[in-house]
């Protein structure tokens, strides 16, 4: 495999089950060809240590956020104080932020004002936001919309799992979807014919590691260099070369994360 095919547009590197052995990692993703790695924040207590790993490592950047898990812990994270950390040189997104009806881990109002609070960050800094939704796709989208509508912002439904409407309206929006290692599962067909429809300079891929392991790693920790079974699995699913869709998620990855400077 040819090296730099590949950009994860979504992990986290620091948590439990690649941070023991990070240096591997990295390495095991260089060789499997992935170029940049954005590694992504979901609590306050993360920021400094996912924005030095950015530091360390030049082919790999930061977001800072607060999951919607997290947002009844984080009354004090408002859109000043993302703006004030976004201003870090490896700081390339807002989040990850949006909405999570499915666990319900914080009061749902809550998760709302901090979603809001990051796109409005997103708007002000120019940085594309990281939304995750899930069983949420009604208001996630009210939001996204009714924010549009006070002032254009860039941003990304990672980890794409909504329905194909839901996929139609983020378009329409303006937005980014990225497919991770779900689009490999067995049942998830419904996916599959969406991300077959995905515009080709609108498609980003990712692991969100060390979750969601693809075909045919299931039952592992995710890492970074599985975003290539991943393109792998897209490639022959939307019946183009693994070439020429890894140059164009690589393209769009560099698009919307405008930061995020090529490295060597």
């Amino acid at each position: 495999m040819a090296a730099g095919m590949f950009i994860d547009s979504h992990c986290h590197l620091n948590y439990k089950g690649l941070v023991e052995q990070q240096e591997a990692v990295l390495a095991r993703a260089r060789a499997a060809g992935v170029s940049a790695m954005l590694n992504i924040s979901t609590r306050a207590s993360e920021w400094d240590e996912v924005i030095g790993l950015a530091e360390r490592e030049p082919d790999v950047w930061a977001s800072v956020g607060v999951h919607p898990h997290e947002a009844d812990i984080h009354p004090d994270v408002e859109t000043s104080t993302l703006v004030e950390r976004a201003r870090h040189p490896r700081v390339v997104g807002i989040g990850e932020s949006g909405l999570d009806f499915y666990y319900d881990r914080s009061d749902r109002d809550r998760q709302r004002a901090s979603f809001r609070a990051h796109i409005a960050a997103a708007r002000e800094t120019g940085l594309p936001i990281i939304v995750h939704t899930r069983e949420a796709e009604e208001d996630t989208h009210g939001i996204l919309a009714e924010e549009m509508g006070k002032g254009a912002y860039k941003g990304v439904i990672h980890c794409f799992t909504a329905s194909a409407d839901f996929a139609r309206k983020a378009l329409d929006l303006g937005l980014y979807i990225s497919m991770s290692g779900i689009v490999t599962f067995k049942n998830a067909k419904g996916l599959q014919g969406t991300a077959k429809d995905i515009p080709e300079d609108r498609l980003l891929i990712e692991t969100d590691s060390p979750f969601l392991a693809p075909v045919p790693h299931r039952g592992k920790p995710c890492e970074p260099a599985f975003v290539a079974d991943t393109a792998r699995f897209l490639s022959q699913l939307r019946e183009e070369p693994v070439e020429r869709l890894s140059a164009a998620t690589s393209a769009n990855f560099r698009r919307l994360f405008s930061k995020a400077a090529p490295t060597a």
